[in-house]
């Protein structure tokens, strides 16, 4: 069985942005190098070898606009004289901030924007909504979409918070320097989606737009959508007057915009809930609060912290409530999916079958990725197929899986039929770890008391808090 043991013993977190008070411009003006290099080809300019040397000196906006000399980034930004003529041309810092604010505003106005589905009904925020914490507003369990606005999906929808910190995926996922001991092989970890299958904000953002039971488009009728959109001139100032003359050219910048503006640090990876006031010290927790972190923590109950990181990273980072492993808990199968009608499909997660570079490898079926916490409690569906809607019936599943299976799996001629969603041969994937270490008999893991207690922790991480409101 795939070892998670790197995750249970250090409580770190695996990050890719710098640290805390230097992370938001930071991670940004770097997506911004890379997604200016790559958008090169959009109007025809010739690609240029990228300097990014220096980017990690005052970088952090301390000095912007204070006189300091603007860094220069050897670099052709689309719609530029650069990358209309073909010639090298640096970029000041200025220059650079000036393009990601331009892509910002229009990836905002896309995401928004229900006229690039094939339905012309179904826009990003249809199912990440901003007031959710870009997850559904409803509490269905998979949603609504295709050509025709009635096609069910197979998975939950996730939420696009906090994503800047997932790496990219790994069969086998080594801590760095900072964080701890290289050696020790943490397991698959990264990528986006459930299944991690993809690395980047574009590439993540293609998937629905294309999916046929999603927002059901395609290259050309986002084209053409743009074209007719009234940020179309904006487009071409951002991204050059031919781009919208090549359908491939401009469906790529429409996936580099709305993976700019899913790296906005106020909107995205805010850090502002209780949770985070109270690790800097300013607020405390209630009784039931600190009680459901103990047991959060506690590796002997709910050990939520071996997979969900709750305490601040080595370089002193926000905890991102996740270690972005793959992992298979044996959630009950959903028989109310359209998918599961047919008793011979499973989602198997990572060996498919949205997945398929994994397919035929037998040890990463039943895997899906640990997602975080962090606004947990404006969610109204949970787990990959979207089993439970409420956070009790969450952590009642994971307190009482191995003591009472009968409350969650079928019960056939008096026997519990366990792991009904994942095909016996895949078993030695299950977690067996804490809180997965007991069997019919023992006592669960939780009270209902203290299932009480972990949701009321789970509360603090709903970012938005203020101290005059508590």
């Amino acid at each position: 069985m795939l070892q998670r043991l790197a995750r249970q013993s250090t409580q770190t977190q695996f990050q890719t942005h710098a640290p805390a008070g230097r992370s938001s411009r930071y991670g940004r003006l770097l997506l911004v190098v890379g997604v200016l290099a790559s958008l090169t080809a959009c109007d025809g300019g010739t690609p240029r070898t990228e300097n990014t040397g220096g980017v990690d000196q005052g970088v952090s906006g301390a000095n912007e606009g204070r006189g300091a000399k603007p860094m220069k980034i050897a670099m052709s930004v689309p719609g530029s004289t650069a990358a209309s003529t073909g010639q090298p041309h640096g970029q000041s810092r200025a220059e650079v901030y000036a393009q990601v604010r331009r892509m910002t505003a229009l990836g905002k106005q896309m995401f928004f924007d229900p006229s690039l589905s094939g339905s012309g009904k179904m826009s990003c925020a249809t199912c990440h909504n901003p007031d959710r914490a870009f997850t559904p507003a409803n509490a269905l369990d998979v949603q609504i979409g295709g050509a025709d606005m009635h096609r069910p999906g197979m998975r939950a929808v996730p939420t696009l918070r906090y994503l800047q910190a997932v790496p990219p995926f790994a069969e086998h996922y080594h801590d760095s320097d900072d964080e701890g001991d290289e050696s020790v092989d943490a397991g698959p970890t990264g990528g986006l989606t459930w299944d991690g299958r993809v690395d980047r904000g574009a590439d993540q953002a293609r998937i629905p737009l294309l999916s046929s039971f999603e927002m059901a488009s395609t290259p050309r009728k986002v084209a053409d959508a743009v074209r007719a959109a009234p940020y179309a001139n904006a487009f071409r100032e951002a991204f050059g007057e031919q781009v919208l003359d090549d359908e491939e050219a401009t469906f790529k910048a429409v996936l580099k915009s709305l993976e700019t503006f899913e790296q906005t640090p106020e909107v995205f990876y805010p850090y502002t809930s209780k949770y985070d006031a109270y690790l800097a010290g300013r607020t405390t927790l209630t009784a039931a609060e600190l009680r459901g972190l103990q047991l959060f923590n506690d590796e002997t109950k709910g050990n939520c912290a071996s997979c969900h990181i709750s305490q601040r990273a080595k370089d002193g980072s926000p905890p991102q409530f996740s270690d972005f492993g793959l992992i298979a808990v044996g959630v009950p199968r959903n028989r109310a999916l359209a998918v599961n009608r047919d008793p011979r499909f499973f989602d198997l997660g990572a060996c498919g079958p949205e997945r398929t570079d994994l397919g035929g490898r037998a040890e990463f079926c039943g895997l899906f990725r640990t997602p975080t916490l962090r606004n947990v409690a404006l969610k109204k569906t949970f787990f990959h197929n979207g089993i439970y809607h409420s956070l009790e019936d969450v952590m009642r599943f994971y307190a009482r899986r191995d003591t009472n299976p009968d409350e969650f799996y079928p019960v056939v001629k008096g026997k519990v039929k366990k792991f009904d969603d994942l095909p016996r041969q895949y078993w030695a994937n299950l977690n067996t770890e804490a809180p997965f270490d007991r069997k019919p008999g023992d006592a669960p893991v939780f009270t209902d008391a203290e299932i009480k207690d972990v949701v009321a922790f789970l509360g603090t991480l709903t970012d938005g808090w203020q101290p005059s409101a508590h």
